[in-house]
């Protein structure tokens, strides 16, 4: 059996004031919010003298679920997992399949070296080091004063 609110102080123009709240209280359940947020992980975007760094935080997953692809000067990250128990010995009453995916689209600068990209995932950070090429590398160097 499932409760639903009642909120006697909301004006609805409607027939039945109680109506459109057993929609609300429906449609705001979880199972609905899960599935109507798009879940894209956060990025970290920083840059050193001699690399790019992208960290992207995706917990639970393998370095199997990703896929990295460059196609001329846009890198992606795209992920796409499923989960689901296939214990036999179980009645549900409720049972929910989990199904993850997404994808991430970066532009890599002319100054980056394509053939120069790592990427590692530990402790559910992917970390993806881009080497810039040698010419566009930033020179620092002492100038004499004199």
């Amino acid at each position: 059996m499932t409760l639903v609110k009642f909120n006697p102080e909301k004006k609805n123009n409607v027939l039945m004031p109680g109506f459109n709240d057993v929609f609300d209280s429906i449609f705001n359940d979880t199972f609905f919010l899960d599935r109507k947020v798009s879940h894209v992980p956060a990025v970290n975007i920083s840059e050193t003298q001699d690399h790019f760094h992208i960290e992207l935080a995706a917990p639970g997953l393998t370095k199997e679920d990703f896929k990295l692809n460059l196609e001329k000067n846009s890198l992606t990250v795209s992920v796409e997992q499923s989960s689901y128990n296939t214990s036999q010995n179980k009645k549900y009453n409720k049972r929910e399949f989990c199904y993850t995916s997404f994808v991430r689209s970066f532009m890599i600068p002319e100054s980056a070296d394509e053939n120069q990209i790592q990427a590692t995932y530990t402790d559910g950070i992917l970390k993806v080091d881009i080497a810039k090429k040698e010419e566009s590398k930033s020179v620092v160097r002492q100038i004499e004063i004199k």
